[in-house]
């Protein structure tokens, strides 16, 4: 008979070890998951950091974790062996150590079909036309994603993007898009819990899709149940909002407001109302990337169902890692009703060498006195 060590970790040692210590990525599922609503996000330029509300003890600890809640931890997907734990919840065991950039089934170049769709997407519009797809058939009611806050004028934005909850294509739509900066989607699941929505999708950065398997795995109890499909972007980074005052425009006169479009292709591609078209070296944005992704070790969002991407040799088509078989089931479906279009992911080898080489990138960010499963597999340095 086996016996399973009882979960007693709560936010004095998810303070200790992830909060403070540079690990936190801002994915607030430890703010989703706690069942007594003690713990803040300030969804702000310079912050995206969870923190503790109740006064009496401090920032540090919290009365609820003191009398056995252990809810923040169960949901990290920082906290200690979360790779380990997340592997074996979807695939059934670890990643090998040459899998650096997850466990995957399939890899494809895909796009969407309608070229509204394909147009107002971010490469291939794929994201977008699974949204659009699984909730007219019913695969979901609603999705965990971002919107640009709205502003004064309908036709200028201010390029700060907020969690948003997409139910029919119009808001799917609305969504569209990179901003390469931050946006906590799990926090739209208040708004998908008024509506009494059961079965949700989450678009999110890698570290907000290890959520759900990591809630999962540690059975956090009823924040996870919704979250019924995964779609991860490819992520390296993103950066603090203020880079488009500080430097966007204070160093190249690149007003926010007349900005349509943005890209990153090896430089920080932008395109302005006026048509015109700027490069930035990525060197030069740096400063602005926000201290979660610093540490971050997973570029290939290894946890989702379906991880996709704009990286490879043009901007029509997306990258897209097939990792469960509900994502198989989903990709599979589109191609046979031709809402998608498909090839090959090896039609384009240099975007898959580049994903593998990003990944093992990001994998040598994460600080070798952190639980040691996202490191495995890179090449041992000496001194």
């Amino acid at each position: 008979m086996t016996t399973t060590k009882k979960w007693t970790f709560q936010w004095k040692e998810l303070y200790d070890e992830v909060i403070t210590s540079g690990l936190c990525t801002g994915c607030a599922g430890c703010v989703i998951a706690c069942p007594h609503d003690v713990i803040g996000y300030k969804h702000a330029p310079g912050a995206y950091t969870p923190f503790h509300l109740e006064e009496e003890l401090g920032l540090s600890d919290c009365g609820h974790g003191q009398k056995g809640c252990a809810s923040c931890t169960r949901a990290c997907p920082r906290f200690r062996d979360w790779e380990t734990e997340a592997d074996n919840h979807l695939f059934a065991r670890p990643r090998n150590d040459d899998e650096m950039s997850g466990i995957y089934k399939d890899v494809l170049l895909t796009r969407a079909s309608d070229n509204t769709v394909h147009q107002l997407g971010q490469d291939g519009g794929l994201v977008s036309a699974i949204l659009i797809w699984c909730l007219e058939n019913n695969v979901i009611d609603g999705a965990l994603t971002s919107h640009l806050e709205a502003s004064e004028s309908e036709d200028i934005t201010n390029w700060k993007a907020v969690p948003a909850l997409a139910t029919d294509r119009k808001s799917v739509l609305a969504g569209a898009g990179s901003r390469y900066t931050y946006s906590a989607n799990t926090l739209a699941i208040k708004e998908a819990r008024e509506k009494k929505l059961e079965s949700l999708a989450l678009v999110g950065m890698s570290c907000q899709t290890s959520i759900g398997p990591v809630m999962w795995h540690r059975r956090v109890g009823k924040a996870g149940k919704p979250i019924k499909l995964n779609i991860g972007l490819l992520c390296s980074k993103s950066f603090d909002d203020s880079i488009f005052e500080d430097l966007f425009w204070a160093k190249y006169g690149l007003a926010k407001e007349d900005m349509v479009k943005m890209n990153i292709k090896g430089v920080f591609q932008i395109w302005m109302r006026n048509g015109d078209y700027h490069e930035i070296n990525l060197k030069e944005c740096h400063a602005w990337t926000r201290e979660g992704c610093n540490h971050c070790p997973d570029f290939a969002a290894e946890h989702a169902d379906i991880s996709t991407g704009g990286i490879g040799e043009n901007n029509d088509w997306t990258l897209t890692i097939v990792r469960t078989e509900l994502g198989r089931q989903i990709i599979m479906k589109m191609l046979e009703e031709g809402v998608i279009e498909g090839k090959p992911g090896d039609s384009d080898p240099g975007a898959i060498a580049l994903m593998h080489k990003l990944s093992a990138k990001s994998r040598s960010r994460w600080p070798d006195w952190a639980n040691p499963q996202a490191r495995a597999g890179l090449e041992v340095t000496a001194g």
